[in-house]
This record gives structure tokens, sequence and C-alpha cells, in this order.
């Protein structure tokens, strides 16, 4: 049994360079080792471990993080529980981003509220340094209370935005169609937690109240499974194995992801840029002609 158990050991450590060849990185995230500290270091950000980390805002800093590695295309998790209470003013930033003038960008923002009041998740889409894609919802939960979990699905057919493991987004690929789309950039993580209350919150009538600082965000488990992008090549295959529908590199909206989205999208969706017709009085974007889920 001894020698049976140690076959089987020494296969599974053959075995994970072959599948992480075949299917990309699939990597639970160890915030001592895979981020980098942004901004706040000098208290602003403090990591309690591998998998949790806190942000924090005061009147003279904001703080934030962003990840080692680079990636062309992924599925990224990363569980927060939001600022509590007064959090007008306030912006807990978590995304996707390239670098230069004409990068790409996958937005998620979560937009502080007086105590009481919902948050509103704020999401929009960069291609090619042009964004104008802002599509917001407020939540079916109190996001302070407890940690849950935003996902951003990147893959060569579609962006995907999910809390819970519920759709509440998708961006297809219509590059074919003269949609620009993140398709050629690698990108890496980055949360940060700052003010903006010249906007954030009512549009800037509500501002920031200092008395509640420090103001705290709070990640754990952050989960990459991903192409790491180094020296111009990617961990993953040019042509990966044929794969079931609920892998990230082909994940689609099964019915039950397609009721989810259309139940969000019903009673939680408060802006939707390819609805805002007097936006675009010269006709509506394209990707809103051609998508059913705009």
């Amino acid at each position: 049994m001894a020698k049976y158990e140690t076959y089987l050991r020494a296969s599974a450590l053959l075995l994970a360079p072959l599948l992480m060849c075949l299917f990309g990185v699939t990597a639970e995230g160890d915030f001592f080792e895979d981020i980098d500290i942004t901004w706040g270091e000098h208290g602003g950000v403090n990591i309690l471990g591998s998998n949790s980390l806190v942000l924090s805002l005061d009147q003279s800093s904001g703080s934030g993080f962003r990840s080692n590695a680079k990636y062309l295309y992924g599925r990224i998790d990363m569980q927060i529980k939001l600022v509590s209470g007064n959090s007008a003013g306030t912006v807990t930033a978590y995304y996707l981003s390239s670098e230069g003038p004409n990068h790409d960008e996958i937005d998620f923002e979560f937009l502080g509220n007086l105590s009481g009041e919902p948050y509103i998740v704020h999401t929009n889409i960069y291609t090619q340094g042009i964004g104008n894609r802002e599509q917001q919802f407020y939540l079916w939960f109190d996001p302070t209370k407890y940690f849950h979990t935003y996902t951003i699905v990147w893959n060569p057919q579609r962006i995907i935005f999910m809390v819970d493991n519920v759709p509440i987004r998708v961006f297809n690929n219509y590059e074919a169609r003269g949609v620009p789309f993140a398709s050629s950039q690698a990108m890496r993580l980055y949360s940060s937690l700052w003010c903006a209350d010249q906007w954030a919150t009512r549009g800037g009538l509500v501002k920031t109240n200092w008395s509640y600082a420090p103001f705290k965000a709070y990640y754990r488990n952050f989960d990459a499974k991903a192409c790491v992008w180094s020296k111009g090549s990617s961990s993953c295959p040019s042509s990966p194995p044929s794969m079931t529908h609920n892998t990230w590199q082909a994940q689609d909206l099964d019915a039950d992801g397609r009721r989810s989205l259309r139940w969000v999208q019903k009673y939680y969706m408060i802006y939707n840029y390819c609805k805002d017709y007097k936006r675009f009085p010269q006709g509506r974007p394209r990707e809103c002609r051609l998508s059913r889920f705009s």
C-alpha cells in the first residue's frame, strides 16, 4: 500500500506540469507572492496572510495593489467584503487592465453610498483606449456584511461578469463584425480603494464624511485560472484541446445562466448604455444591435 501511495503521489507530480501546459495556469493566489502594492504601502495595504488582505482609505491616501503576472485570457475570482456604514464618495475598484493610452480594461467598480442605501456596481469595458460601455446594477444582498465572490471570465469568445457565480453581464466578441474586443493585450489584475466624491455618489452631490475613516475593504481567496503572458508568449497552447462549456476557456451561458442574466437585468440593472438613446442620437453602438443581452 505504501508503495502504491508513493506511486500515486509521484504520478500526480509528473502530471501537474502537463495539465498546466494543456489547460493554462490554475493558481490559487498568494498575496505575499503574487501581488505588488501600487499605493498605500505605508499602512494602507495590510496583508493578513497568504489569502487575506485589507485595503484602507483615509484623508491622506487610498491604497491599491496589482498582480505580478499578466494574463491574456483567464477567469479571475476574488472574494471581497466592501466598505461598511457610510461609504459615500468611496470607490472600490477591481479590474483587469493593460498599459498605455490604447489600453484594454475590464472593470468592476463598487460605488459607496450613505448608510442603509445600496451600493452601485459599475461595469465598463475598454478596448483600444475607448470605454463608454457602462452598465450599472444594484446587488440583491448587503455586500458589506459577508464576503461575496466577484468574477471576470475573459476568453476569446466573450467577457462575462459574475457575482457569486450569477452572470450579470456578457460582452461577446464581435470583432468579425467591426466591434473591437480585448484580444491582443495582456492585462494585470488591479484593485484599489479611493475617494471619488466628485462623482461616485449621486453624481457628486454626497461627499465623503471623513469622520468615518479609515474606510476598509477586505479581500480573500484570490484565484486566477488564466494564461500567463511572459516574454511574448502564453502559458496556454495556441490550440487548446476541446473542452466543455463549463471551463473558462470556452465558457458560455447555459439555459440556467441565461435565465439568471435576464433576472438580474430585469430587477437589478439601473443603467445600460445600450438603452441610452439620448446619448447616441446617431444610433446605438454596433454591439448593442448585435447582442440579445444588450
